[in-house]
């Protein structure tokens, strides 16, 4: 698809979408008692701010003139004792705040984890993987100072502000109104610059999950990059990436910071004209002390104004990151429990697969009434042209997709009608990529049984003849492998895999190309493992070397997505069919993709 490549940008809503913000405000929910307890502490500490200036006022208008000393000390007491107490109030709220926000981070990332492992395969192959590691850790982490400040202070400075304006109109009320007559020309700037800022984070957003999306494309490759010398030429597209995120994060950050010179000018525009208003306009009936406490409240004033303005700043940055978490929560997992659905009870191996239609994509079947019915026990080889429909087969059996039409029967009991967990438990599955994962060769091969012994390990690898090889390294079974296995050889990573879908010791059995890299000699070793292994259990193998396939007790051909022929090895080249077209044309190789 064209959208998997990492320099291609994502489609992100054009307007933002208040709606996230509820949900977000969603996992706060579990946390009430102890957002109200910061709501009281922030919404304290403003009220107590608020005596600072009145405490001025009354000294300049009144301890000052008098020549009180004790007064004096009194109202010095009682501002810091104020102090004190807003300290004590916003440590606390920080305390409280930060865990909850941590605590919330924790819940999203989880939601998005667990909804990863339950999506289809189409989602992980229609876009680079970079682009969605970024959403569980960048994104997620762009909302930890939303949620841990920017909620519970959005609260507090509308509270500090309500309580800023009745003290000011207790004050003064001639310059109550003087102060707030700069807000029009704020609320416009705001207006103004309200859609640029979100088209301009969009863009950012881009960029970032682009760099991200290459950066974890180039790890990945980086043997084939040192392998055709390409260090340059990644270099150059790194840093066009790079450029391409810088180019779009400073006009970002230079709209962000637009609004702050619109705030400080209005509130130092408004101090000065409450000056000239004092001292010139309303000369004589407004004192020094009222001035002096005026001035204070008016920077009390535009301090959560632009707070909010702030907050509205961190909303819209982080407005598309929003829409990243949620669009991957709210990913429809194609393939699901029903409703009611059943564990599948221990199964002896019988498959049907009755009139089973699939297409990846609508209109385009890649199986086609396809039928068959295997019995338990036995060995069932599926080959033909890549793009065949022949991985989809053991795809719809191991249930990591649903058929369009038809069902997928084993032991008579529709797959749809049980449990995922149940089947995959008792399906297990070899792929062509043998993926180990970063940990020691005993923890790779109990991957799918994590209460197996030891021992129990050890007879698995002796099985396929891991075993000695096993040996051979370093520590044996606690030998460290690095992740993906890259310390070992290609085939020495699909007999651990073999072994760890052995030791699952499920009642079927699938294979696909699960020997496409092992040496003739290695597979001639695995053979005689598979020959006690596979006894009484239904086993299906795709494969593209004849030795694999010969002895099974039934090949199926399929092309074009339907069963051409079917039979025994000897059966279908006496046939002089397709099958035999595909074997006299590969030798001792079949070609299996597909």
């Amino acid at each position: 698809m064209a959208r998997n490549k990492f320099d291609i940008d994502e489609e992100l809503q054009p307007q933002f979408n208040p709606h996230y913000v509820k949900r977000l405000l969603g996992y706060l929910r579990p946390y009430g008692r102890g957002v109200s307890v910061a709501i009281l502490l922030m919404v304290t500490a403003a009220l107590v701010s608020l005596a600072g200036p009145y405490l001025i006022k009354l000294a300049i208008d009144d301890a000052i003139p008098k020549k009180d000393p004790k007064e004096l000390i009194l109202l010095a007491s009682l501002l810091v004792c104020a102090v004190g107490v807003i300290w004590v109030c916003q440590t606390l709220r920080i305390k409280i705040m930060t865990r909850i926000g941590q605590d919330v981070i924790v819940r999203i990332r989880s939601d998005i984890f667990r909804k990863l492992q339950e999506l289809p395969f189409t989602f992980f192959d229609s876009r680079p993987h970079g682009k969605i590691l970024i959403r569980v850790v960048n994104y997620v982490n762009s909302l930890s100072d939303l949620l841990s400040n920017g909620f519970i202070q959005l609260v507090a400075d509308l509270f500090s502000l309500a309580f800023i304006i009745v003290f000011m109109f207790i004050i003064d009320v001639r310059l109550t109104f003087i102060c707030m007559a700069g807000l029009p020309i704020l609320f416009a700037a705001v207006f103004l610059l309200k859609r640029r800022q979100h088209d301009s984070w969009l863009k950012v957003s881009h960029k970032q999950a682009n760099l991200n999306a290459y950066l974890s494309e180039s790890l990945s490759g980086m043997k084939i990059t040192q392998s055709f010398a390409r260090e340059e030429e990644n270099r150059k597209i790194f840093s066009r990436l790079g450029a391409d995120w810088k180019a779009a994060w400073i006009p970002a950050v230079m709209v962000n910071f637009a609004i702050w010179p619109v705030i400080d000018n209005i509130s130092t525009i408004g101090v000065s004209l409450v000056y000239v208003a004092g001292i010139v306009w309303f000369k004589g009936t407004v004192t020094v002390g009222t001035l002096v406490a005026f001035a204070g409240y008016i920077w009390r004033f535009w301090t959560p104004i632009q707070n909010i303005g702030n907050f509205y700043n961190s909303m819209v940055t982080t407005g598309a990151y929003m829409e990243r978490i949620f669009e991957t929560i709210d990913e429809p997992v194609t393939v699901e429990d029903l409703p009611g659905a059943v564990d599948l009870p221990p199964i002896r191996g019988h498959v049907e697969f009755r009139t089973v239609t699939f297409s990846y994509d609508r209109g385009n079947p890649v199986l086609k009434d396809v039928n068959f019915v295997i019995t338990p026990g036995m060995s069932v080889a599926v080959v033909g042209p890549t793009g065949a429909g022949k991985t989809t087969i053991v795809n719809l059996l191991s249930r990591f997709y649903n058929p369009d039409s038809g069902m997928v029967l084993i032991d008579g009991i529709d797959l749809r009608t049980v449990t995922i967990r149940s089947v995959r438990k008792q399906v297990g599955v070899m792929l062509q990529d043998s993926f180990l994962f970063a940990g020691t060769i005993m923890d790779n091969i109990r991957y799918g049984r994590l209460d197996a012994t030891d021992a129990e390990v050890v007879s698995a690898a002796k099985a396929v003849r891991a075993h000695d090889f096993i040996m051979s390294t370093d520590d044996g079974y606690l030998t460290q492998v690095n992740e993906r296995g890259m310390r070992l050889s290609m085939g020495q990573r699909q007999l651990i895999s073999f072994a760890r879908v052995l030791l699952a010791d499920p009642r079927i059995l699938v294979l696909d190309e699960a020997t496409s890299s092992v040496d003739t000699e290695t597979e001639r070793a695995i053979q005689k493992g598979l020959a006690v292994l596979l006894k009484g259990r239904t086993s299906f193998i795709i494969a593209h070397r004849l030795s694999t396939i010969k002895n099974s007790d039934v090949i199926f051909f399929i092309d074009r997505g339907r069963i051409l022929e079917s039979g025994t090895h000897e059966t279908l080249t006496a046939k002089r069919g397709a099958y035999w077209k595909l074997y006299a044309g590969m030798g001792e190789e079949v070609n299996g993709e597909g």
